[in-house]
């Protein structure tokens, strides 16, 4: 009756991920329509419209702290984002290797002004074959400096505010001080990343559209943060080790599917930059309920390796981009390498921290 009872609600944390990505991707259209409209560059779109895109963190968030089960919502902040690079780089890499930019037909090829500005950003198709040969995934230069720097300083600043003895954990005033730096950093970017803007048409419709979005995203993340609930209290586990091996792998199951189809279309620097911007939100404005609501670390251990590990991620990504390759980007073993930071992630939890043996 129990395992019977765990799937049950295994099958309804799937249902309420889903919805409030599909919630996301509905709040997200506007959103890019105004980073075109305002004439930011892809990669400081990926800043702004990281907004939508990690709103479901957000929401989890809110949720977990409203319910009093905060550990849930720190769980999902910190996990979502430790792995989250490895599994988007290593899909964008796949991706990009099953699929030439030359053999669109014409059809294929037809799209918006918009989308063709996005497209000119990227590799000629003579030099993505080219890519494809050399196992290479290339990626912009300006992903480093405008996205994964001055996230690591959203890092290095709730280290500040959450690791010292005098004031561990998550505090009020900590919510104002990581939201100002959270505009900041969407700051830099937007004027760091500006270009021609374009004439945008606004439909009743989408924005209709939007705020259903926006109603179901609060449905699936309410849907999420329950199941959370119910499954850790069957099994046995905390409502964090939950939240950071079971919860957060399903929220980061749907951008697999989008980044897919971002970098198929050609959009290569878009695909594998948009979680940096996800990740400063998450770890910003996602960060704010939990503040408010003041929450304790617990087990220190466990919150230092996390946050170890989500500092260790970017390190890697940009230092891998910049100097791994001449042209800027992942070459196969830079990919692996990654994904191999995760599973060292993954044992030091599961064997120094937990003791699970």
């Amino acid at each position: 009756m129990v395992q019977l009872t765990v799937w049950i609600w295994v099958g309804a944390l799937i249902v309420g991920v889903f919805a409030a990505h599909w919630g996301a991707e509905r709040f997200a259209k506007p959103l890019k329509k105004l980073r075109r409209q305002w004439g930011l560059t892809a990669v400081a779109g990926g800043a702004f419209v990281g907004l939508a895109a990690a709103s479901p963190e957000i929401g989890i968030n809110v949720v977990s702290a409203l319910r009093g089960v905060s550990d849930i919502g720190l769980g999902v902040m910190f996990g979502s984002n430790i792995v989250a690079i490895p599994l988007m780089v290593t899909t964008a890499y796949i991706a990009s290797r099953t699929n030439s930019l030359g053999d669109r037909d014409s059809s294929e090829r037809s799209q918006s002004n918009s989308e063709a500005q996005e497209q000119s950003q990227q590799p000629k198709t003579a030099e993505h074959e080219r890519h494809r040969q050399e196992h290479l995934l290339r990626v912009e230069r300006t992903a480093v400096s405008v996205l994964a720097l001055p996230y690591l300083g959203i890092l290095g600043l709730v280290a500040v505010l959450t690791l010292p003895a005098l004031w561990r954990g998550f505090q009020p005033i900590d919510a104002g001080i990581i939201a100002v730096a959270y505009l900041a950093f969407l700051g830099q970017a937007v004027l760091r990343g500006r270009e021609e803007s374009e004439s945008v048409n606004w439909e009743t419709r989408e924005i209709a559209t939007a705020a259903a979005g926006l109603a179901v995203l609060a449905v699936g993340t309410y849907l999420t943060v329950r199941s959370t609930e119910n499954i850790v209290s069957a099994l046995g586990i905390s409502r964090l080790v939950g939240g950071l091996f079971i919860t957060a792998l399903m929220t980061a199951s749907p951008e697999l599917f989008a980044t897919w189809s971002i970098v198929q279309s050609g959009q290569v620097t878009a695909g594998t930059t948009s979680v940096l911007g996800d990740h400063a939100v998450t770890m910003s404005v996602a960060f704010v309920p939990l503040a408010l609501m003041t929450v304790p670390v617990e087990n220190f251990q466990l919150y230092l390796v996390n946050l170890l590990f989500v500092v260790a991620m970017p390190v890697a990504y940009a230092g891998l981009i910049h100097f791994g390759s001449d042209e800027h980007g992942f070459k196969r073993w830079e990919v692996a390498t990654l994904d191999l930071l995760y599973v060292l992630y993954v044992a030091i939890v599961a064997f120094w921290v937990l003791n699970i043996i």
